[in-house]
């Protein structure tokens, strides 16, 4: 009888054991780019939401062996003119930090430490693992590893080999979410890299057609296509993040525009022009533009990602070339406009998941090429009751993937999930 006790009491604590186990969570979320942690963020809260315990997996200790192989391929691609221009961004970045003088690096020092302070404080992170090996000899102590959101699947990505979940066992559950290529079609070795990886996860969704037409392509495979996890929460979530408190207390034009292309920027001093609204922007973003200098009324730099959400939500128009800025605009149902960032023949272009979301809410008309008229954008309307109409149908849809999902690994959630 004392032996049948035992062993019940065994069983219960090895349930017990295994239900507590966490979601891994293998996102970027240490990017210094607004909309990098805000959706890792939204991943957190997702599966916080859903109280299903979770983790983001500490990214310290494994970034020198990442940036490794990202150099490497990098490396292998220096005569590739694309590559060289995509990077070039990088190289400016660097070069402004030596050459434009102590101001410069002063402002870009403030907004790092924006980005540091939120991401040290903002996400369950793990204990440091200080290589794959290591982190993938601890697999079994998660109920999952989860991979999304944004573009991580990138050409060098896959070559760094740590969003493919590869280091993941076969036995332990691999989850896609909302993962994105970023372009269009991947180069051949990389293709055939995630032909293979692909194959091993258990649930996969992607955040664009191009990316559901490329699984299907390389692995003959169906995936369904999810909502970019920012989306999932509403304006109303997300004013929780945001700061209160104005950058200004003028009615504004905000900016953020990544790409380097002055035609844009001639594009909002036409629009102040008519308007008299005064322009905010966040300058010098992925890398030093000179067209940014002296271009906004106010130009702040102590700007992190919740500051980032209050400067969409309190502004008039919004102008951009990023996904996320877009995505946001539409939460806070903004009169936004948004550009194309490459041109529609680059290699690199990124432009798909711009395509991708504003055909998901029939708001083509807003994705703006450099020789837009503004009196025609100005008298541009937009529906917004169908507009997150179509934002609520996407989220229901993602949400029962997230669900089933949790449910076929046998890890439970509340399913009153809202």
């Amino acid at each position: 009888m004392l032996v049948v006790v035992v062993i019940n009491i065994l069983k219960k604590r090895k349930t017990n054991i295994i239900m507590t186990k966490k979601i891994a969570l293998v996102t970027c979320y240490f990017q210094h780019n607004y909309g990098s942690q805000l959706q890792a963020l939204a991943t957190q809260l997702v599966f916080d939401k859903l109280r299903a315990p979770n983790e983001t997996v500490c990214i310290e200790g494994l970034l020198p062996e990442i940036n490794r192989n990202k150099y490497r391929y990098f490396l292998r691609r220096i005569f590739d003119i694309n590559t060289v221009k995509d990077k070039f961004a990088t190289v400016k970045k660097l070069l402004a930090a030596r050459t434009k003088g102590e101001t410069y690096r002063k402002n870009m020092a403030v907004r790092h430490h924006m980005f540091e302070h939120f991401s040290h404080n903002m996400f369950h992170l793990s204990q440091q693992y200080n290589s794959k090996t290591e982190l993938s000899c601890n697999a079994y102590n998660y109920a999952a590893f989860v991979a999304g959101s944004d573009q991580l699947w990138l050409p060098s990505n896959i070559e760094a080999d740590y969003y493919t979940l590869n280091f993941v066992p076969d036995d332990v559950p691999k989850m896609s979410f909302s993962t994105s290529f970023g372009i269009e079609k991947l180069p051949k070795r990389q293709a055939k890299k995630a032909a293979a990886f692909l194959k091993r996860l258990d649930f996969c969704s992607v955040r664009e057609q191009s990316g559901q037409k490329q699984i299907k392509e390389l692995t003959g495979r169906h995936v369904p296509v999810t909502c970019d996890p920012v989306m999932l929460l509403t304006a109303k979530e997300w004013n929780k993040i945001a700061k209160s408190e104005k950058k200004t207390d003028n009615k504004y034009l905000f900016c953020y525009f990544l790409g380097n292309n002055p035609e844009q920027r001639d594009f909002v001093k036409k629009v102040k022009k008519k308007t008299g609204l005064t322009i905010v922007q966040l300058p010098h973003n992925d890398e030093y533009i000179a067209s940014d200098e002296g271009f906004a009324d106010i130009a702040p730099y102590d700007v992190g990602p919740a500051e980032f959400i209050s400067l969409i939500r309190d502004a008039e128009f919004v102008f951009t070339d990023s996904f996320h800025c877009t995505v946001f605009s539409l939460l806070f149902e903004k009169m936004f406009f948004t550009f194309k960032r490459y041109k529609s023949d680059s290699k690199v272009s990124t432009n798909g998941r711009l395509y991708s979301l504003m055909l998901s809410v029939n708001l083509e008309n807003r994705l703006l090429s450099n020789d837009a008229s503004v009196d025609k954008c100005l008298e541009m309307e937009i529906d917004y009751p169908q507009v997150l109409s179509k934002l609520n149908d996407l989220r229901q849809f993602t949400k029962k993937y997230l669900c089933d999902a949790l449910t076929k690994i046998g890890i439970q959630y509340d399913t009153n999930y809202q």
